[in-house]
């Protein structure tokens, strides 16, 4: 049977993401198993305090030979899109807007999103902020990663599209027309991207944000299997399917 870790979405908390790495790292102790891969569903950054921290402690955790997998989430589509060269004005309001969280973002580099120059200005000071290795990461970052029964992506995936087909757009947007879905996907879907106020197991997908960029924290869980078992300081709790983990 596989073994599997997974963690949800981020938001710029990097002391709930190590406090997250530390229970998987205390359960890999307890089974004595070195081997599972962590994979990050995405979204590491926007809305919390330190996004420069979490990709900054991502980028040391891959160096130095870590386990992990990074998967793309929407925000961090979004920055990276933002750093680039062919980003429209309208993409880049978007990112800055209150409700998706930039500023807060470029806050963690020491930039103001409302200082004088305009667009191109603040797009200039974001690219000589954030380090070549952090946009190399932001590069980098997997669509989705299928291991076993299960198949781990950021928002979901559009139902009847075989997953080996699936358009990024939807593995890192959508919600509607996949979270409505009963049918059985072919792999238990492990998603964030839509807030829930604990983990959430409905036979066929888990869903891990529980909401760490509105204060809540960042959860991990082991899969083994299609079993979901949420990750606490007093050990593990199963997630069975039709309830959510405590």
């Amino acid at each position: 049977m596989l073994r599997s870790y997974a963690i949800g979405d981020i938001h710029g908390q990097l002391a709930r993401l190590q406090a997250a790495h530390a229970l998987v790292a205390a359960d890999r102790a307890r089974v004595g198993d070195d081997t599972a891969p962590l994979v990050h569903l995405g979204d590491y950054v926007d809305r919390g305090p330190d996004s420069r921290g979490v990709l900054d402690y991502l980028v040391q955790g891959l160096a130095a030979g870590e386990n992990w997998v990074l998967l793309r989430g929407n925000h961090d589509a979004v920055m990276r899109d933002f750093l680039g060269s062919d980003v429209a004005d309208a993409d880049v309001a978007g990112w800055l807007s209150g409700r998706f969280g930039g500023r807060e973002t470029l806050a963690s580099y020491g930039i103001t999103a409302a200082a004088d120059g305009g667009t191109a200005a603040l797009r200039r000071r974001a690219r000589d902020a954030v380090p070549a290795a952090q946009r190399a990461l932001l590069d980098a970052l997997a669509p989705f990663h299928h291991r076993g029964e299960v198949f781990f992506c950021h928002a979901g995936i559009r139902p009847g599209v075989p997953l080996d087909a699936q358009d990024e757009q939807d593995l890192i947007w959508i919600r509607g027309e996949f979270l409505d879905d009963r049918r059985d996907h072919g792999a238990l879907i492990v998603h964030g991207h839509t807030p829930v106020d604990r983990v959430e197991h409905h036979g066929n997908r888990v869903d891990l944000d529980t909401g760490a960029g509105y204060g809540g924290p960042v959860s991990a869980v082991v899969i083994e299997g299609r079993d979901v078992v949420l990750l606490t300081p007093g050990g593990r709790m199963p997630v069975p399917p039709g309830r959510a983990g405590d």
